[in-house]
């Protein structure tokens, strides 16, 4: 495959990614939504903006190649993001414990995919002269800090969500010390 095979796939991989990260912003958005309240609060909302940053980062890399977005893929990830919104967590109307690990996890996933992006940019950098190896390397260091940030995150959201159901079945609660 020639020069201009290797740029339509690559059009077609950044624009797969951006729509993606319409998915993660939206979620993003949403988890820090549902933690205004609690401890996580800053946190949650700062990852959300960081997450939205990296977006218009890869908005800027689209650009700089002279690629244009194609944002019915970015619609069609946006539906299906509010779509997922529909999925059974063991509650009608309010939110269950598994619904913050399940947030938590998709957003992980997101994130894992975007350092996969960045990765993969990184490695074709020497051929693509409107790639910026250092906003690359940036990138990839911040979705790497998100992906740690995330996995704290999950443990709390796991270990809330099984000692909560044990603990009704148990009548008991239970106490949590951290090591």
């Amino acid at each position: 495959m020639g020069t201009r095979g290797s740029r339509g796939l690559l059009h077609i991989y950044l624009t797969d990614h951006l729509a993606a990260a319409a998915g993660g912003v939206a979620l993003a958005r949403r988890v820090a939504r549902s933690h205004r309240d609690t401890g996580d609060a800053e946190l949650l909302r700062r990852l959300s903006d960081d997450i939205a940053a990296d977006r218009g980062a890869l908005q800027s890399i689209l650009r700089s190649l002279g690629m244009p977005p194609r944002r019915f893929k970015s619609m069609a990830v946006w539906a299906a993001e509010k779509g997922g919104r529909l999925k059974l967590n063991g509650r009608v109307a309010t939110r269950s414990p598994l619904s913050d690990l399940v947030e938590i996890e998709a957003l992980r996933l997101a994130v894992e995919g975007k350092a996969a992006g960045w990765r993969t940019l990184l490695a074709i950098a020497d051929r693509e002269p409107g790639l910026d190896v250092e906003q690359l390397r940036t990138l990839l260091d911040r979705a790497i800090a998100q992906i740690a940030l995330l996995e704290g995150l999950h443990r709390q959201a796991a270990g809330t969500a099984f000692r909560e159901q044990a603990s009704k079945r148990t009548g008991r609660t239970h106490t949590t010390v951290s090591p």
